[in-house]
């Protein structure tokens, strides 16, 4: 028998199937094998066949659908009907199972064709047949499916995905997609097909969706907004283009969050995809948020330092609107840039002239303010937790153990409570501190570097007992400073002797040999006996006044501090001239560059120390934050892009080799 048409009444059906027993073995390789015989119908028939079942509750008829028994499904539903619509613990229905498994004959239609009902019953997981039909394939019965009820098409299971989505997500499995996009539906309201194409980066489904049924590009999703919105937010610059051309008008949508797929693009981080709006919108300053803000706007507050470069490099007509555009708050871009602590989007927009520094917001701050304002609760709250732990970790805490365990449940509870706000949370310190910095350096209000940095000056009494315990101090650096530069100007002979009787004696009789070496060799006695002897003053200025003039006692800690740094810093040219002389004056000019970054830093920094210490203050902030910056700087930016060049110069070293042992 190839197909069986039967119709029942739900109504009909017996309610007390559930008081179930288990099919045997027997029975269970009847109905694989499909044998049909009077054998089976008479153990069928003594056992009660709506009663009999499987552990996870498929009666005799989804085994036989399951399975393909053509001839087992057609008795089985001919002599019990009432087991056509019974459905498993997971709710499937004959033709569920016979959907996943492949099968599509005649039989299995003629059933559906006869009871419509089955069509539309979702499982457990709010599948319909034509759900699985789609995930496992089974183009066949697909088209069956959806030749009957068009709009099956568009059901939603419990994630909200349709047979349509599915067919999408699953990459058009045997171009089931296909068939489906030709139905005449209306509408879905789940999860959107285009969505699922864009998010597999698949642009040859898309153009399939776009060509056949272009009104499903105009869908939208709560959370992800419209096509173009979703394409944008990964950087999928492909689906771009082609939705830029067939959903031109998406371009002019917000989505739940007041931004249009231009902003979005701008927050993912992809220049070519904001690139591709600005060909075809060159006039950005008419896209604003919900909150005033520019494309500009939104590349400063993600740190989007590419993308604003790219901005700031276009031509003056398209930039100029952007530059110093305030949003609802008065905030222009460099604000939100200091506010969120971006470091090279700052760094960028305060290099460059149009931009202006001390623009001020709603609240009446500059960038520079704002910067320092959260700065400063950063610090705040950081300074907070380590008092919090140094209290509940301290040693002397007699506190009995639950006691500490509730009060740190109740501190916990009171941070939640003053938690900070959502967008504060992506803020990084360092960076944070970076880019105040670089505000510091190039967009601080004009004060006095007295308010900047105060000095308070201790009392004469609290600065006399202070002396009294820095002088040993310094006493104790000066004389090892005076031990090791005398015990090199002892070694010295020894160490000529040594390089005279050495391998390298002959290169000595070379006369240019020996008057690099006498050259090297005067600077480095120049640079030891200057150490030595800049360290005895020092040891003399702290021990006579203490001695005779107790009076001078805080004036000579200051001037003996000053020659202690003097004298290691010259230790530290006689131990470079050192090197050079062991190298046989070999060219290294890179030991130098030691020295003179020390000449630059150190010497600057001695005599504003000896001058003011309100600009030696000024001089170490600039020198750090300077540092930390260029080294971020390297590491971000300058190294990768080195990497990647050495990595493209050895492939194509080795593609070289190849093609040489080839020849």
């Amino acid at each position: 028998m190839s197909s069986v048409a039967i119709n029942i009444d739900e109504n009909s059906i017996p309610r007390d199937h559930m008081a179930n027993a288990m099919i045997d073995s027997q029975l269970h390789k009847c109905v694989r094998q499909n044998i049909n015989t009077e054998e089976f119908r008479r153990l069928v028939q003594q056992r009660s066949a709506e009663k009999l079942v499987t552990p996870c509750g498929n009666t005799l008829l989804h085994v036989a659908v399951s399975y393909g028994s053509d001839n087992i499904t057609s008795y089985l539903a001919q002599t019990f009907p009432f087991l056509i619509t019974i459905q498993n613990s997971q709710k499937d229905t004959i033709l569920h199972l016979a959907a996943r498994e492949g099968k599509s004959s005649d039989t299995i239609k003629s059933l559906a064709e006869s009871n419509r009902s089955l069509m539309g019953k979702t499982n457990t997981k709010g599948n319909t047949p034509l759900h699985d039909a789609v995930v496992k394939g089974n183009k066949d019965l697909a088209i069956f499916l959806v030749s009957r009820d068009p709009e099956a098409a568009y059901y939603n299971n419990n994630n909200g995905k349709s047979p349509l989505y599915l067919a999408v997500e699953n990459g058009n499995k045997k171009e089931i997609l296909d068939d489906l996009l030709k139905t005449k539906a209306s509408f879905p309201k789940g999860k959107s097909p285009v969505h699922a194409a864009i998010k597999q980066r698949n642009r040859d489904i898309l153009e399939k969706i776009g060509n056949e049924k272009p009104e499903l590009l105009q869908l939208t999703e709560e959370e992800l907004g419209n096509s173009l919105h979703y394409a944008s937010s990964i950087g999928f610059l492909e689906g771009v283009r082609f939705l830029l051309k067939k959903f031109h008008d998406g371009a002019y949508e917000t989505n739940r969050q007041g931004d249009y797929p231009i902003h979005v693009a701008c927050k993912s981080h992809s220049v070519d995809v904001v690139k591709e709006f600005l060909d075809k919108f060159p006039y950005p300053k008419e896209f604003l948020n919900k909150k005033g803000q520019n494309i500009l706007h939104v590349a400063a507050k993600y740190g989007n330092s590419s993308l604003v470069r790219y901005i700031l490099k276009q031509e003056e007509e398209l930039v100029a609107p952007l530059l110093n555009a305030t949003d609802e708050d008065g905030n222009a871009p460099l604000h939100l840039a200091a506010r969120y602590g971006r470091c090279r989007a700052t760094f960028l927009l305060v290099r460059d002239n149009r931009v202006e520094h001390f623009i001020v917001n709603n609240i009446n701050w500059t960038p520079y303010d704002w910067a320092e304002d959260i700065s400063k609760r950063f610090e705040d709250k950081y300074i907070e937790t380590r008092a919090e732990e140094r209290k509940q970790f301290d040693s002397n805490n007699s506190t009995p153990a639950r006691e500490i365990e509730g009060k740190e449940v109740d501190s916990n509870k009171m941070d939640t409570e003053q938690a900070p706000p959502k967008d504060e949370k992506g803020i990084g310190y360092f960076d944070l501190v970076i880019t105040l910095s670089i505000l510091f350096v190039n967009a601080r209000p004009k004060e006095s570097r007295k308010k900047v940095f105060p000095v308070t000056r201790l009392p004469m009494s609290r600065a006399r007992e202070e002396t009294k315990s820095m002088i040993g101090n310094v006493l104790v650096v000066a004389v090892l400073v005076a031990g090791v530069t005398f015990a090199g100007v002892i070694q010295l002979p020894q160490l000529r002797d040594n390089n005279s009787s050495s391998g390298h004696h002959h290169e000595f009789n070379n006369s240019t040999h020996y008057r690099s070496y006498e050259y090297l060799l005067h600077h480095y006695l120049f640079f030891d006996v200057g150490a030595l002897s800049l360290s005895l003053m020092a040891a003399l200025f702290l021990l006579l006044p203490s001695v005779k003039y107790p009076k001078f006692q805080i004036s000579a800690v200051g001037f003996s501090n000053i020659m202690v740094c003097l004298a290691i810093f010259m230790m530290f040219g006689a131990f470079l001239f050192s090197v050079k002389i062991a190298l046989i004056g070999g060219c290294h000019g890179w030991l130098f560059t030691f020295f003179i970054t020390g000449v630059a830093v150190v010497f600057p920094s001695i005599i504003l120390l000896f001058v003011s210490q309100v600009l030696l203050q000024v001089h170490l902030h600039h020198f750090y934050y300077g540092l930390f910056f260029l080294f971020i700087y390297s590491s971000c930016w300058w190294l990768p892009n080195k990497l990647s060049d050495l990595k493209r110069k050895l492939s194509d070293l080795d593609l070289k080799r190849k093609l040489s042992d080839l020849k």
